[in-house]
Order: structure tokens, then sequence, then C-alpha cells
């Protein structure tokens, strides 16, 4: 009897016991690459002296580097270190700088360790895959800062193909797209990518800058005298990344007309200068 229950014990044992693979989330040369390009976004928008930003993947092995003009030669090994310890030890270095300085200076004793502010671990889905690091900027905590935007860009990394789920389809029937046609109004406003807008002029209007969107314009009806480029005249912020203005200083002028397309890229002003009788148009706006 107890060979016949020893049966389904051993048939139930691959489900009973712990797994023995788990899913990891690596970082590709990619993803390190998006890093280094938010912290040297994040450099300039702090006008920093300088700095080197070094990423390491969850092994501490460098992966990519970058060193800003001006910045002393030490800087990349320093940065390298900030960013291993960050990884290593699943902290901001910061965290031990503060631990020494509060006396526990045996800490300095270990190898391959670099408790200088200024690196922080790439955490995705609460897994740490990486790590980066800063040096040479303006100061410890503007080292960190720029680290910590580095590694902020992880928030929007893709996820891989086998794990993407499918984007839900969206359909508007001729009637609904009519009606939006009729006093002009957003289609489409379900994604961070991109809207669509069913356009309606009856007249000009202000000189317009998408600071983040470009717009792609496909004209259903009608005609107008648009411009693109130039100066924004009287330009004032409307809304966040959204500026406006009187007219279009400059700039070349183009007649546009059923049929046609035209993209206008992010930052670019743009204005429908003249049209002479009711236009609509698709635009969609991309991100």
């Amino acid at each position: 009897m107890k060979k016949i229950l020893l049966i389904p014990i051993l048939l139930m044992w691959p489900v009973l016991s712990p797994a023995q693979v788990m899913d990891k989330k690596t970082l590709s040369l990619e993803g390190a690459k998006k890093v280094i390009a938010a912290a040297v976004a994040e450099a300039k928008r702090l006008d920093a002296p300088g700095g080197v930003i070094a990423v390491v993947d969850d092994g501490g092995n460098l992966m990519a580097l970058e060193r800003l003009d001006n910045t002393f030669a030490a800087g990349a090994n320093i940065s390298i270190g900030k960013a291993r310890t960050a990884v290593l030890f699943k902290k901001p270095t910061k965290v031990f700088e503060d631990i020494i300085k509060n006396g526990r200076t045996s800490m300095v004793a270990l190898e391959n360790f670099t408790p200088l502010q200024g690196g922080v671990p790439i955490i995705l889905d609460g897994q740490v895959i990486g790590g980066v690091g800063v040096s040479g900027a303006a100061s410890a905590q503007q080292d960190e800062e720029l680290a910590i935007a580095g590694a902020n860009a992880s928030k929007d990394f893709a996820p891989m193909s086998s794990q993407m789920k499918p984007a839900r389809v969206t359909y508007f029937e001729k009637e609904k797209v009519a009606e939006a046609f009729a006093k002009g109004a957003v289609l489409f406003d379900g994604s961070d990518k991109y809207m669509v807008h069913a356009s309606r002029r009856d007249g000009p209007g202000m000189a317009e800058v998408h600071v983040r969107d470009a717009d792609i314009i496909y004209v259903q009806e009608g005609s107008a005298t648009f411009v693109t480029g130039g100066a924004v005249v009287d330009a004032k912020n409307t809304a966040p990344d959204e500026i406006r203005g009187k007219e279009i200083s400059g700039g070349e002028s183009r007649k546009i007309a059923k049929g046609d397309v035209i993209i206008v890229p992010a930052g670019t002003p743009h204005w429908f200068k003249d049209v002479p009788a009711a236009m609509t148009y698709y635009v969609v706006k991309a991100r």
C-alpha cells in the first residue's frame, strides 16, 4: 500500500516544489543609451558644467559611457564605480556616503566600492536591472540629480514583443466621423503616443507651436494658405508645451487643398493664414 500511495506523490512533485528558474529582466544596450540620453538632457536643462555618465548591467559590467565636454579625466572611473556600487548593493550610493559620514568608516575597506553620491540603481517592474553613475557635474547633489533622471528613463522602456499585450482596436463609424468633422473635435485620445483630430476651420486661426507633438495633416475638403517656420508674433504659453500667437513673421507659405498631406515636426511654428471656405482635415498628433 505504501508503494501505491507514493506514485501520486511523486507525480505531484513538480507542482509542489519551488520554481527552479525565475524570469529575469535585463538591460539592453538600447536601454543603456536611453538612460544616458535622459541624463544628458537633464544636464543640459540644469546647465551642468560637465559630467560623465556610466551605465552598468545588473552584474556591474560597463555597458555605456558618455563624457560631456569640460569634464575632468578621472570622472569616467568614478562614475563607473558609483554605478557598480549602486547596482551591486541595490541602493543609491548616497546611502553609503551618509553611513560613513555617521562614523562607520570601516565600510571603505570593501573592494570595488565607491561610496560617493551620484550612483542610482535602474529599476524596472521592481527588479534592479542596472545602475547609473554620474561624476563631474556642478556638485555631488547635481551628480545624483542627473543619475536619477537617467534611471527614471526605465519608466518608458518598451516591453519585449513577447511580453506586449495586444492593443485594443478602435473603430469609428462614418456617422460618428461626420459628426466630429461637423463641429471639429478630437476623434481619438486613447494613447500617450498619438491623437487623432477631425478638425474643421471656417476661417484663419492663430499661429501655433506644439513643443512635444508633430502634426500629420491630411486635407479632406477645402483649401488654405498654410505657413510653417518663421517666428510667432506675440507668442504666449496657453498650456504646457503649447504656444499661440497672433501670426507668423517670415516662414514658408504654401497652398494646401483636398488630398494633400503635410507633416509639421514638433516645435515648428505653423499657421492657417487664409481659409477662404469651410475646410475639414484630419490631424494625427504624434508624440
